[in-house]
């Protein structure tokens, strides 16, 4: 495994473990997945040039538009439960409340 590879590899691990561990704050998991998203999306690339391809350079672009769209609709849930119920914390939310 290259450094590349290993670096990559492994701030995809951490954004994972920070997901799984750390789940106080909606913003914090929100922010652990754009890390994975990020490290996903630089992998991606690094993979399309490898290959020397063209058709293989429109996945990063398209997995850029889904990071993109999943990180509107994380902030505008953070805006929606940070008004309804007063704070982010993940334990106050309740799905048999709703």
């Amino acid at each position: 495994m290259t450094p590349v590879h290993f670096a990559f590899s492994s701030a995809f691990i951490l954004g994972l473990t920070g997901l799984a561990f750390h789940r106080t704050h909606l913003l914090s998991a929100l922010l652990c997945l754009e890390g994975m998203m990020l490290s996903l999306f630089i992998a991606l690339s690094l993979w399309a040039v490898q290959l020397n391809s063209t058709s293989f350079c429109t996945a990063p672009m398209l997995l850029l538009a889904f990071s993109a769209c999943e990180a509107s609709a994380g902030l505008a849930l953070l805006v929606a439960t940070a008004r309804t119920h007063g704070t982010d914390h993940l334990k106050s939310l309740n799905l048999l409340q709703c």
